[in-house]
């Protein structure tokens, strides 16, 4: 059976630092964490290691992450000699936006649903990274890879997440779909 990988990335520096938005393809990563299912393990990938980060990633069948579509895909991109997007994907705020029209952020979907949040704030990792702070950085990034595992992990086991309604103490249950895939990947090189 293919792997289902799980990740997410750091970056070094951040929008502001590179004209906006547009230019996304030349924010840099810092560190990727990573879990697999196959394995049972969950991986943490600095820049120089990011060949075996591509290796693991060849060897999915399905990619899952948050905001991974848009954000990390294309930041990544760059450090393949493959097409990382090819691969097929599960971004899990993609799919909430289509079934409940909104976006929200990844530690208020954790915290409605697990209990938990994240452990902090996208600009602390460029904090980290600025500082020399590798450990705390890793430390970030990995508990991102195991939030957005167990947020996924719900939506493969129980079908719907508790998402928050604004400005109210109210949730709204919404359902989300994964069907696992049964056919073999094609070749990505």
């Amino acid at each position: 059976m293919q792997d289902k990988i799980v990740f997410d990335i750091e970056t070094k520096n951040s929008f502001a630092d590179v004209g906006g938005q547009a230019n996304i393809d030349k924010l840099e990563a810092s560190v990727v964490g990573a879990y697999s299912y196959n394995q049972d393990k969950y991986f943490m990938f600095e820049e120089h290691e990011f060949p075996a980060l591509g290796d693991l990633f060849k060897k999915a069948g399905l990619l899952i992450g948050f905001y991974s579509k848009k954000f990390d895909i294309p930041v990544m991109e760059k450090y393949f000699n493959f097409k990382i997007g090819a691969i097929p994907h599960y971004d899990i705020l993609e799919e909430i936006e289509k079934s409940f029209g909104r976006r929200i952020g990844l530690g208020l979907l954790a915290e409605a649903n697990l209990g938990v949040g994240k452990s902090g704030k996208g600009m602390d990792a460029i904090d980290f990274w600025r500082n020399g702070e590798l450990e705390k950085l890793k430390e970030y990034c990995l508990q991102d890879v195991k939030v957005t595992k167990s947020v996924f992990d719900l939506i493969r086991t129980q079908g719907y997440l508790w998402i928050p309604k604004r400005e109210t103490a109210q949730m709204e249950k919404v359902c989300l779909q994964f069907i696992e895939r049964t056919e073999p990947q094609a070749q990505l090189l």
